[in-house]
């Protein structure tokens, strides 16, 4: 059984603050003199770790007055504060001018890449799920094809896009991935995916 007291949950709140304090004094000091790619991912990270110990402590407060036991405020905790502290720490990583001045046009676009697919992964492969259990394998193909054609574009955006060839292939790829997912998703529209 958890044992959480009033007093521990209190205390919790205390590394939150700091972290809040010394947060706000970077993001105040640096957010003039950094690019918009590192003043986001601080910004976002710093939120995602500040709301993630928010959470964690307010889930001990709450338990502790027997008021529930919500554990979605706890199990978040380990993977929004990794997430947080990784953007905030590659953030600040590029915020120092010998190393953002080798990485700041390379490392950016690479973070973005990988965001992407891992989002786009995660959204083909719930539709795809979708598709499974509704039996629609044609829709399952397009989602699993739309998803590659995709990746495609992720290895396109470190290709020179000055070339008006390369800007043909890449807009002739996403075109068909995204027609793919839009016929998958139509599949899954008339089939009664909301019912």
């Amino acid at each position: 059984m958890k044992q959480f007291s009033v007093p521990m949950a209190l205390v919790d709140y205390i590394p939150v603050i700091l972290f809040l304090l010394s947060f706000l004094t970077v993001f105040k000091n640096l957010k003039n003199k950094i690019s918009v790619v590192s003043k986001a991912m601080i910004g976002v990270g710093g939120v995602l770790v500040i709301a993630a110990g928010g959470l964690k402590a307010t889930y001990k407060l709450l338990y502790a007055l027997n008021v529930g036991d919500f554990e979605w405020m706890s199990n978040q905790f380990f993977s929004n504060q990794a997430i947080g502290f990784l953007l905030l720490g590659i953030g600040l990583v590029l915020t120092v001018k010998p190393v953002s001045k080798h990485l700041n046009a390379l490392f950016p676009t690479m973070v973005l890449v990988l965001l992407m697919v891992i989002g786009l992964g995660a959204m083909d492969a719930v539709l795809a799920y979708y598709a499974t259990k509704m039996k629609k394998r044609g829709a399952l193909v397009c989602f699993i094809v739309s998803f590659f054609l995709t990746m495609m574009m992720g290895y396109l955006s470190s290709k020179d896009f000055t070339q008006a060839s390369m800007n043909w292939i890449a807009q002739g790829i996403n075109c068909a991935g995204m027609l793919l997912l839009y016929l998958g998703v139509k599949s899954l529209d008339k089939a009664g995916l909301g019912k």
